[in-house]
């Protein structure tokens, strides 16, 4: 299915907003529902990413001593964020495989090539939420549906809401952190280069990496 039609395409410069079904309410750690924030309601509504504030990206551990990171540069998104009833939040992002950029085009296109994400024959890389929840103060948990390579398998994002405020420019900004981690082999990332002392030369574990800046939409 096409999410993303050609009067909705946005690449990394505007984004587009769409509401989703609710959900019931999150539950502590005590078994206490966690109610939203009162004061979050008037964020009720659409947001544009922006790009220029904004990151998403990935860490993995490279030959068990140091961690390579890296960013998707291009990438489409529709956001909806329901401060009244989180569970009515949703995200919808499409992130193109070979717009990866580490700093080093040589490990760029190891990593585009076809011992990881294999750009040429699957372009597009997906994640597009099932289900939100508050999870505590200022956290939330979004679980989503991450395609890679043509395998979906859940996961589930943490997302800390960062602030509120209204810029120089007269523009509402709110900002969220979000993370997630994945193992790469799970989605067909067999890279599998062993070290001489038999560890690996990439870890099996991915680190995603969600640093959001919005402007309202609406």
């Amino acid at each position: 299915m096409n999410l993303f039609g050609r009067n909705s395409f946005h690449r990394r410069t505007q984004q587009s907003a769409v509401p989703v079904a609710t959900a019931a309410p999150a539950a502590g750690a005590t078994g206490t529902a966690v109610l939203p924030d009162p004061g979050l309601a008037g964020l009720t509504g659409e947001w544009l990413i922006d790009p220029a504030h904004s990151r998403i990206g990935f860490s993995v551990r490279h030959a068990m001593v140091t961690t390579v990171r890296g960013a998707f540069t291009e990438y489409e998104s529709r956001l909806y964020f329901d401060g009244r009833d989180p569970a009515r939040s949703r995200a919808d992002i499409v992130l193109y495989t070979a717009s990866v950029d580490t700093g080093v085009e040589q490990r760029d296109a190891h990593v585009i090539g076809r011992q990881f994400l294999d750009a040429g024959a699957h372009p597009r890389m997906t994640f597009t939420s099932t289900a939100v929840r508050l999870a505590g103060q200022d956290v939330y948990r979004m679980t989503g549906d991450l395609t890679i390579k043509d395998t979906s398998r859940p996961v589930d994002l943490e997302l800390t809401y960062i602030g509120h405020v209204v810029d120089a420019f007269g523009d509402e900004r709110v900002g969220f952190d979000g993370t997630t981690t994945i193992n790469r082999s799970d989605w067909g990332l067999n890279y599998d280069a062993r070290l001489a002392q038999g560890g690996a030369m990439v870890s099996e574990k991915v680190r995603l990496q969600f640093d959001i800046a919005a402007i309202r939409a609406t």
